[in-house]
């Protein structure tokens, strides 16, 4: 990756946090920026943080940073567009590249990838709004019946926060289900649903490479939804989650292997459902996950005894050491 556009000969690192956004997750990104740059301060790193918008690139461009952090929920963060100019403007950034960001961002994608890498998951089926309504949604729903045992999830094929995901029980809430998942984009998921217990594996890169943090178990009064995920009270999260240690090291391995079979970067994390056979059933990945007070990466780390402003500091030297290489 080509030098930023101006550096500092001082050993006092200068980072930029991306945060907010146009994505419906927008209020969540902010609140991730303002956790992680309070920490990155704490640790001794200047920081600045700054929206997705008209400024950015001149913004960008003046503060010459070491190292930009893009916690951009949603699209424009997560599907590399933003990555992209990034490298337009030869900043260094912590994260994912464009090009597997792409792939992590496109669910059916990602957990293709995952299968040819080895990996369980869900069987699914992807429809376009546009092919939903050609081909008549009453013909359309009923071979999904036929095809699928319920319950099942449908869900945008892009996007995160549970936004627009359903679990369907009866076939008469399959259209409605449908109906919130084309609400936040133009293609649905529809999966298979899995009973088990809900987990997610974060992995964060150190010298040796990349490594998973303890798993973090969800257990929620209902579905974990957007509510659930952001407003304190209706999840109980357990962190390390309750596993047997060949399950903790399964599902750690889960993890990694995702990660590096879809090219990530530094940090991400999976989601992932351990079966009633204790098997654990890739669901998505996350290339910028969140880093706010109920988030599951921070649970994760301070679950494995790190200290988070430290912990972030050290994301970022192990940031620009790689991308120096």
């Amino acid at each position: 990756m080509p030098a930023a556009t101006s550096r500092r000969e001082t050993s006092a690192r200068v980072v930029v946090v991306l945060a907010g956004g146009l994505s419906h997750e927008r209020d969540v990104s902010l609140r991730s920026g303002r956790r992680v740059a309070d920490a990155l301060r704490t640790a001794g790193i200047e920081v600045s943080v700054h929206d997705v918008d008209a400024d950015l690139i001149a913004a960008l461009t003046e503060a010459g940073p070491d190292l930009v952090w893009p916690l951009l929920h949603g699209a424009s963060g997560e599907d590399g567009s933003v990555r992209d100019v990034l490298e337009l403007l030869g900043l260094p950034y912590l994260g994912t590249g464009p090009r597997s960001s792409r792939v992590a961002w496109s669910k059916p994608i990602a957990k293709t990838v995952a299968a040819r890498a080895g990996l369980s998951t869900p069987d699914f089926v992807t429809l376009p709004q546009s092919l939903f309504r050609e081909l008549g949604a009453g013909r359309v729903l009923a071979a999904l019946l036929r095809r699928f045992a319920l319950p099942l999830v449908v869900k945008p094929s892009h996007g995160g926060s549970a936004l627009g995901v359903t679990l369907v029980q009866d076939p008469a809430d399959l259209p409605r289900a449908m109906v919130d998942a084309f609400a936040y984009g133009d293609t649905a998921l529809i999966e298979q649903a899995v009973v088990g217990r809900e987990l997610a594996v974060s992995v964060i890169t150190d010298a040796a490479g990349p490594r998973a943090l303890p798993a973090v178990e969800i257990v929620t009064d209902g579905p974990y939804d957007y509510d659930a995920r952001y407003n304190p009270g209706r999840t109980e999260y357990f962190a390390p989650a309750r596993l047997t240690a060949s399950e903790a090291a399964a599902v750690a391995e889960v993890a990694v292997t995702a990660h590096r079979a879809l090219g990530l970067r530094h940090i991400s994390r999976t989601d992932l459902i351990l079966d009633g056979d204790g098997v654990p059933q890739f669901l998505e990945v996350n290339v910028a996950p969140g880093m706010t007070e109920t988030s599951l990466l921070p649970q994760a780390a301070v679950a494995g005894g790190h200290d988070l402003p430290t912990l972030y500091r050290d994301l970022v030297e192990v940031a620009l050491a790689d991308l120096s290489a």
